[in-house]
């Protein structure tokens, strides 16, 4: 038996979308250096990517729509494979699942 891959969706890009995954809530599960001012920290100690008034993640620079944060991103962000299945779904009807 072949175990089947599933490939990234090439025709998708984070330079052609409208950030729709730094809309999600985004834990804090290991150290990959998140500057303090965009973590939040709940009543049990969990942390998690803070987020502005418009639902968008704190660390999302609003004028590029690119993490301003990139190369210290959380491990969540760095497995959510641009054109991949989850991003495909986040996206929306524009992008069919397959």
């Amino acid at each position: 038996m072949i175990d089947a891959i599933t490939l990234p969706d090439p025709s998708i890009s984070c330079t052609s979308c409208e950030a729709c995954c730094c809309r999600l809530e985004v834990m804090l599960i290991t150290e990959t250096g998140v500057p303090e001012r965009f973590i939040e920290t709940d009543d049990w100690g969990g942390r998690t990517m803070a987020r502005l008034d418009d639902g968008w993640c704190a660390a999302l620079d609003r004028n590029t729509l690119s993490c301003s944060i990139y190369e210290k991103r959380p491990l969540i962000c760095r497995e959510f494979e641009m054109g991949g299945y989850e991003c495909k779904v986040e996206r929306g009807p524009a992008s069919p699942v397959i």
